[in-house]
């Protein structure tokens, strides 16, 4: 019992060595503990928001018209739009809505891309392989907005037919990155061996050649939070994401832009917004890049 005590103490050991020697990589990156910054503080605002805003009154079908077009004071700290709404608190509520797509979407898009890249890199040269890469490719052949843009057209313009738009496209690139992966680890020793042990299909993908996929699959998630935004909310902007009243940072740009450069508070602090949110994620990802890249010291 005392010699096991001590093993599982020298592992916790390394364990904890290993995360404060990540964390020094991540670190030594300024920019990316911006970014780290930046995306604490709005994932506290998106969750807090109900906590954080006065005008909670402005996200749903609420018109206030006395206060409607008011420039940024200590009451409005960004203004208030055409109806009266505050458009602090609508910004504050849009991170959430902003986060919630980008979580279903990559949730979706990455469940689909992994399990279909592990399959084809693993069953390589075979027609499983040749029909998976080709439907691969076409998706890749299409720019990413122009399909979602056809989608959205003609399906029920909301956030829901936005998400499921990207969740579309969006399973390709995980799927070609993971393909690429598990070509190069499928004619690794540890491989055979587990093959030579007996062990299960699914036991090789999940359990054995998985796991040398996550640091880039946690990378490229993490850039891929800021595109999933700024794709969506480009939607928004032309009518065919969220729709009013709902509070999302593209629709609320598109408000905007007619009042221009009279009203120019409604569009640009929204346009901030959407800005720091896609920037916070970028920089974020940039760090946790190096720390999977930057060799071992």
């Amino acid at each position: 019992m005392m010699k096991k005590n001590i093993f599982s103490q020298v592992l916790t050991s390394k364990k904890w060595e290993n995360v404060q020697r990540k964390w020094y990589k991540f670190s030594r990156n300024h920019l990316s503990i911006i970014g780290l910054i930046i995306v604490f503080i709005i994932l506290f605002l998106a969750i807090f928001a109900p906590f954080v805003t006065v005008h909670k009154e402005s996200v749903g079908r609420y018109v206030n018209f006395p206060e409607a077009k008011r420039p940024p004071s200590s009451s409005y700290p960004f203004g208030t739009d055409m109806f009266g709404r505050d458009i602090l608190t609508r910004c504050i509520y849009a991170f959430r809505i902003s986060l919630l797509m980008a979580f279903i979407v990559l949730l979706i898009g990455y469940s689909i891309g992994i399990t279909l890249g592990l399959v084809s890199g693993y069953f390589q040269n075979t027609w499983i392989d040749i029909l998976i890469m080709r439907i691969t490719d076409i998706f890749l052949s299409i720019p990413p907005l122009i399909f979602a843009l056809a989608i959205c057209a003609f399906l029920p313009r909301n956030l829901t037919t936005t998400m499921i738009a990207l969740s579309i496209t969006w399973w390709t690139w995980p799927c070609r990155m993971v393909y690429g992966i598990t070509s190069s680890v499928r004619g690794e020793f540890f491989i055979q061996y587990v093959e030579l042990m007996g062990a299960g299909k699914l036991h090789i993908l999940f359990k054995e050649i998985l796991p040398n996929c996550l640091p880039e699959i946690i990378t490229k998630i993490t850039l891929d939070v800021g595109a999933v935004i700024l794709i969506g909310s480009s939607l928004s902007f032309v009518g065919l994401g969220a729709q009013e009243p709902t509070a999302e940072l593209g629709s609320m740009i598109a408000s905007g832009v007619k009042h221009l450069p009279d009203l120019w508070w409604i569009s640009v602090f929204p346009s901030m917004a959407l800005v720091m949110i896609v920037l916070g994620f970028n920089l974020l990802g940039d760090g946790i890049h190096d720390v999977f890249t930057v060799g071992e010291g």
